[in-house]
């Protein structure tokens, strides 16, 4: 019987929950309303904001309430060439400009974008990452539906009620900028959640993985593993379609 490995204790949380203690808040779209889906509601951007554990920036936009005498205060993720005091106009009516947050419907194709919600009213969820996008392909107005190509180059059918915000998220040169030493991996990390340094499975003894000893540092077996293995022996490739390298050149789905 071996030890309880790194994947499995994971789930139970413990060392390894998030680090939220200095966070801003969850950065999403408006509560859809009646003013986003008839019309357009106008907000200012009253800061931008860095938030611990995240590339992206966030701004911080004040509306007024449309139906009481006061502000909301919404958090959104930044997008490329947003500025404190810029205007940001949400609704279906909204102009296509970059930090605007419309419908996907009333997007021309090949409009990008982010911050994409997945089904309508989940106030965004694909495309947050600094420097993402994802690019509108094409609409069916018939049965209500758009084509997205998602920043992993798939292609993904969603309702033309979803919104998004026009243009990519800001800070996107963050991922060209190389950590170079271990003490900025390590500060990286410890605002994300407790995940580095990672020991490799080879780098263990057979009681701590099951890639583990050997006289050499070898798997020793097949890096696939079924769906369905218990829990202690599910590491390495999951579940996996195929492996290896990408041969050939791409073929262009239709």
């Amino acid at each position: 019987m071996g030890r309880v490995i790194r994947a499995q204790r994971k789930g139970a949380g413990g060392i390894f929950k998030s680090h939220t203690k200095h966070r801003k808040g969850a950065a999403r779209h408006r509560v859809q309303d009646y003013a986003e889906r008839h019309g357009y509601i106008k907000g200012i951007v009253k800061e931008i904001i860095h938030d611990p554990g995240r590339g992206a920036p966030l701004a911080r936009v004040v509306f007024r309430d449309p139906y009481h005498y006061k502000q909301r205060e919404e958090l959104f993720v930044a997008t490329e060439g947003m500025f404190t005091g810029q205007f940001i106009y949400c609704g279906k009516k909204a102009a296509l400009t970059v930090g605007n947050i419309l419908p996907l419907g009333s997007m021309p194709e090949g409009t990008i974008v982010c911050n994409l919600e997945e089904k309508a009213g989940d106030r965004g969820a694909i495309a947050r990452c600094a420097g993402n996008y994802a690019t509108v392909i094409g609409h069916n107005p018939e049965d209500g539906k758009t084509r997205v190509k998602l920043p992993s180059g798939a292609k993904k059918v969603i309702d033309s009620t979803c919104r998004a915000a026009v243009g990519i998220v800001a800070a996107g040169g963050i991922v060209d900028k190389p950590l170079l030493k271990a003490g900025r991996a390590f500060h990286k990390y410890r605002a994300k959640r407790n995940s580095w340094p990672r020991t490799r499975g080879v780098a263990m003894n057979p009681v701590d993985h099951p890639h583990g000893g050997g006289n050499h540092q070898h798997i020793g077996h097949a890096s696939t593993v079924s769906r369905h293995a218990p829990p202690g022996q599910k590491v390495g490739l999951i579940a996996a379609r195929r492996t290896g390298l990408l041969r050939g050149t791409k073929g262009t789905e239709k």
